[in-house]
């Protein structure tokens, strides 16, 4: 978990828009960072084995992460259609590794290239991802093997 929670701390710390990174938000960020990293490193970022459920790649591990560790906190907020959401805070920044610098490169780029979207244009980017495209809904997915069968896709 730790892997994880340093990844959160990091992304935290990078993005912009503090009181639009709800729950759902982070867990599709860091989808995509791992997304990222298996096709540029043949590995994940982190050790979450993601699933397909009803709303995209979802998987209660980061949740479960934050809610276990008391350096971050989730707050009530309303969404902007009124609706409410829950959204990442980090209370106290002490005692995380920091990631590689290869790691934070990856996260860099996914935080410029998603912060200014909104929620739809955001949404749009994760479904057309090449693992939410081939894979089945409810079906777990294997981020490595699916970049491997990607960049051969690609040539």
């Amino acid at each position: 978990m730790s892997k994880i929670l340093d990844l959160i701390r990091y992304i935290l710390e990078k993005y912009k828009y503090k009181d639009d990174l709800s729950k759902a938000r982070l867990n599709k960020i860091i989808y995509l960072i791992d997304w990222v990293s298996a096709i540029r490193r043949d590995r994940q970022i982190t050790p979450i084995r993601w699933y397909y459920n009803y709303y995209g790649p979802y998987v209660k591990d980061i949740e479960k992460a934050i809610q276990e560790d008391d350096r971050f906190e989730i707050k009530k907020g309303l969404n902007y259609y009124g609706n409410e959401k829950n959204v990442i805070f980090l209370k106290k920044d002490e005692a995380f590794n920091d990631l590689k610098e290869e790691e934070k490169e990856i996260v860099d780029f996914v935080i410029e290239n998603t912060q200014n979207l909104n929620w739809s244009d955001f949404m749009n980017l994760v479904y057309s991802t090449y693992p939410i495209v081939k894979a089945e809904k409810f079906s777990n997915l294997d981020l490595v093997e699916l970049a491997k069968e990607y960049k051969k896709a690609q040539k």
